[in-house]
């Protein structure tokens, strides 16, 4: 199975760019997870006959959302963090930015041996003022899902989780401590998961750094590499064995994120 997660940073402008259908037709995924849509199903003139489309756009129009198109129709597919066993809802709350379960963040899907999940982690803004949502609130009830449906079968999940884990995950480490994508709440969230058993599985071929997913506009980052590693795709432990490669397509244009993509025997 070939697995490509990508940030189009609104599928319509890829699309109408010319650049999303090529990019499918050339790289073949089984599975390819998208964040930040900013697009309802219906708006989209992707044609990918070969796919079925499966859409979670947040309600506010041309914002966050995620998407899964699949080869193979999955057994199922739920939209967002569902509802716990005692009708609860996982406690993420709103904030002055609206309600992380209006967003689109999350689309699982559900395969024969293994779930796959598009996350679009929130963003904690410039001021740090989503801090708290993001790691008292979201990160550990992410967590808590991805453990929940590792209780089933093996979890795949991937996105934008916008933070840069280690020092080796940005061109510029020194400066950016403290700030936006690398403070440690938002790097202490990635520690978690791992303790948790899921594996970064672009680590486990490829150490150091230079190896960037997002890069600003400004002052030409992205045609000097100066970027950061913010997208990811984590495998439950019991895949380890199974995941034969993880890439980064520095060079497919599109979006200020490019596609990361794992190959796994399943």
């Amino acid at each position: 199975m070939k697995i490509i997660s990508w940030n189009v940073n609104g599928i319509r402008a890829v699309h109408n760019k010319g650049l999303f259908v090529p990019f499918v037709k050339k790289y073949q995924p089984d599975v390819l997870c998208l964040q930040e849509t900013k697009a309802f199903d219906h708006q989209s003139e992707v044609d990918l006959p070969d796919y079925e489309e499966y859409w979670n756009s947040a309600t506010r129009p041309g914002y966050s959302g995620t998407a899964i198109f699949s080869r193979e129709k999955p057994i199922s597919v739920v939209n967002g963090m569902p509802l716990k066993k005692d009708g609860r809802r996982a406690s993420i709350l709103s904030d002055k930015y609206g309600d992380p379960h209006l967003e689109g963040r999350v689309i699982t899907a559900e395969f024969k041996k293994c779930y796959v999940v598009s996350v679009y982690t929130p963003n904690s803004k410039d001021d740090l003022s989503r801090i708290p949502l993001r790691h008292k609130q979201w990160d550990p009830a992410f967590l808590a899902y991805m453990k929940e449906l590792e209780k089933t079968k093996p979890v795949i999940f991937c996105g934008d989780l916008n933070v840069a884990h280690t020092a080796d995950d940005l061109a510029n480490p020194k400066p950016n401590i403290g700030k936006k994508g690398f403070t440690t709440e938002e790097r202490s969230g990635i520690d978690e998961i791992i303790k948790a058993g899921f594996v970064d599985t672009f680590r486990m071929f490829t150490q150091g750094n230079g190896h960037y997913t997002w890069w600003s506009h400004f002052a030409n980052s992205r045609s000097r590499n100066v970027g950061w590693r913010i997208d990811y795709i984590f495998a439950s432990s019991v895949l380890k064995p199974k995941v034969k490669k993880a890439l980064i397509y520095p060079s497919v244009m599109g979006s200020d994120h490019c596609p990361v993509e794992i190959e796994v025997a399943i």
